[in-house]
């Protein structure tokens, strides 16, 4: 199994920037998709972003594209998620998620990612 743990949420001005940290630890993340979703208090789970098994070019939500980027690195098993102009419609619990055989038409879907992290709490005050 995979163990997911995020860190570097916090409390946050409009505009500000964040970095997100995503440690795997149990598994090797080679050949794995890892993704980033987000849920705000009275919102469904949203697809945030993801790299697709082995690949380094990540995919973005709309909502997030051109602020936020996310990055894979395999010497230290882990992937991250850089927030850039952050808005306070961004706040939200962030989570890492991974799956090592979800195909790309159902990337965006949370229900196909078999591991999560426990999430962290990312607020953006306007």
């Amino acid at each position: 199994q995979v163990q997911l743990v995020e860190s570097g949420g916090g409390l946050v001005q409009a505009g500000d920037s964040l970095t997100l940290s995503c440690a795997a630890t149990g598994r090797t993340i080679s050949g794995t998709t890892m993704a980033w979703f987000r849920q705000a208090p009275g919102k469904e789970r949203e697809f945030v972003a993801a790299i697709f098994r082995r690949g380094y070019s990540p995919y973005y939500a709309t909502a997030v594209k051109g602020r936020f980027t996310m990055s894979r690195d395999n010497a230290k098993n882990a992937v991250y998620l850089q927030m850039d102009s952050l808005k306070p419609e961004d706040t939200a619990v962030y989570y890492c998620a991974a799956d090592s055989s979800i195909i790309l038409s159902s990337l965006r879907a949370g229900e196909n990612y078999d591991y999560w992290g426990q999430g962290t709490q990312v607020t953006v005050s306007s």
